[in-house]
């Protein structure tokens, strides 16, 4: 039988401490096998010590669009800053990078002042190191964002191409636009992080399953549609052991004013999805679901 290695990665680890309690639960119920740490979130230094104490595995959430900068010199004059002395959000970076305003020296600045936020929280360098919303994947980002890995020694990232997407009838059309965004620039990435050295799991699931969209079926289903998918394009993955990784935000939604990244929860970190998220991951039929496929959850440090 084809044998396989889910990492569950429970992202926005850090944002509030509702979040972490929802995330932490999941761990500690087998539900969720690694996280994924915003170091600008206003309980961040709280998450690190829960992984500590759980000994929880945990990465890097790079974070460009969400809240303030971690680096001193970024926080009061910075192109990475809109008039209100923030990130400039999600869709914001994506137009400020598009008209060509963002300083890329200031990108790395920021990255590498993560990075050592992070091992000054943890203790440790992050395993791996995604990017919040995506903007890791982006045109130039992704050079620096390499650079960056490369420079650290961190091995590995994830890259959000996802079977199957694109027939995901139940996803509207303004999100699966944004969806395909994201792929086009991870299929641009693919040869620039492989040239350094940068590895991710050969599987990604998460857009079409988050939030509302998220249930034992959908799992289910995109995972067994990833295991056809790889043994029918290579069979001879029979013999070997297929990583896939699911990206997942559970927790107990944010409580205004207290979470977020310096300007208060958003309307994702608000939402009863969190909640759902949380109460889908930790379902028994699950769990069983993974024994019978044998499927071993792990993180990425056990890659």
């Amino acid at each position: 039988m084809l044998r396989a290695k889910l990492i569950v990665t429970g992202d926005d680890f850090g944002y509030c401490p509702r979040r972490n309690q929802g995330i932490v639960g999941c761990y500690l119920a087998g539900a969720v096998s690694n996280v994924s740490l915003l170091v600008n979130g206003a309980a961040a230094a709280e998450a690190a010590q829960l992984a500590r104490r759980y000994n929880i595995p945990i990465g890097l959430h790079a974070n460009l669009s969400e809240g303030s900068p971690v680096c001193e010199v970024l926080k009061t004059n910075s192109s990475l800053l809109n008039q209100d002395g923030f990130f400039h959000g999600k869709m914001g970076f994506r137009t400020a990078l598009s008209k060509g305003l963002l300083n890329m020296s200031e990108v790395k600045q920021e990255l590498k002042a993560q990075v050592e936020l992070f091992h000054e929280l943890t203790g440790h360098l992050p395993p791996h190191m995604d990017g919040h919303q995506h903007v890791h994947v982006l045109p130039e980002v992704r050079h620096v964002f390499a650079e960056v890995l490369e420079e650290y020694g961190i091995r590995y990232t994830r890259v959000p191409i996802e079977p199957g997407l694109h027939n995901c009838g139940w996803i509207p059309p303004s999100l699966m636009d944004f969806y395909r965004g994201v792929e086009e620039d991870s299929f641009n990435t693919v040869d620039v992080f492989t040239s350094h050295g940068i590895r991710w799991p050969d599987v990604y699931i998460g857009l079409s399953t988050m939030g509302k969209n998220m249930s034992v079926g959908s799992i289910r289903s995109a995972i067994d549609s990833a295991l056809a998918e790889s043994t029918s394009t290579a069979p001879s993955a029979q013999s070997r052991t297929v990583t896939i990784e699911l990206m997942v935000h559970p927790g107990y939604p944010s409580i205004p004013p207290v979470g977020g990244c310096g300007e208060g929860p958003d309307d994702f970190s608000q939402s009863w999805e969190r909640l759902h998220e949380l109460q889908t991951l930790i379902k028994p039929e699950l769990q069983s679901y993974y024994k019978t496929r044998n499927i071993q959850l792990c993180s990425f440090k056990d890659l």
